[in-house]
């Protein structure tokens, strides 16, 4: 939307789409599109070369990528529904991370390669545990005054 549509949005008594993806949800489109394209190469990668060397932890480092990708799309595309969608993938992507990231912890042994999420994402720099918290934030922050 732009600066006209929102003054011409205004001056008629309109209610504005509310754009996720300005301010500090830039910076979350962004680390959110670039861990999508991350995870999503890793897994295939890895699901074309060695399946059958862990199929649990590629597995779940796809799911890691489609996770990422819809909460990309939510932040971009806006608007209430979109916030509130987001905001639950982000509570699961969140609970995810902590389960495998525990699991690696207590039983090693239990993947034969690592996820994105192994060891709460210490191989992306813990990224993939701080991402969903402080996306959970600004979700939340970011709560549409004008939504019913």
């Amino acid at each position: 939307m732009t600066d006209t549509d929102r003054t011409s949005a205004a001056a008629t008594g309109e209610k504005q789409p509310f754009d996720l993806g300005t301010g500090p949800g830039r910076v979350l489109v962004w680390f959110y599109g670039v861990f999508t394209v991350a995870a999503a190469s890793r897994s295939i990668v890895q699901m074309i070369l060695d399946f059958d060397k862990a199929p649990l932890a590629y597995v779940l480092s796809a799911a890691a990528a489609v996770v990422y990708g819809f909460i990309t799309y939510s932040l971009v595309r806006g608007g209430e529904k979109a916030r509130r969608s987001a905001l639950v993938c982000c509570a699961a992507e969140l609970l995810g991370v902590l389960v495998v990231g525990t699991w690696t912890m207590v039983e090693p042994s239990a993947f034969a390669d690592a996820t994105v999420w192994s060891d709460f994402g210490m191989g992306y720099l813990f990224i993939p545990v701080i991402l969903p918290i402080t996306g959970m934030m600004w979700l939340r922050r970011a709560k549409n005054p004008w939504a019913e």
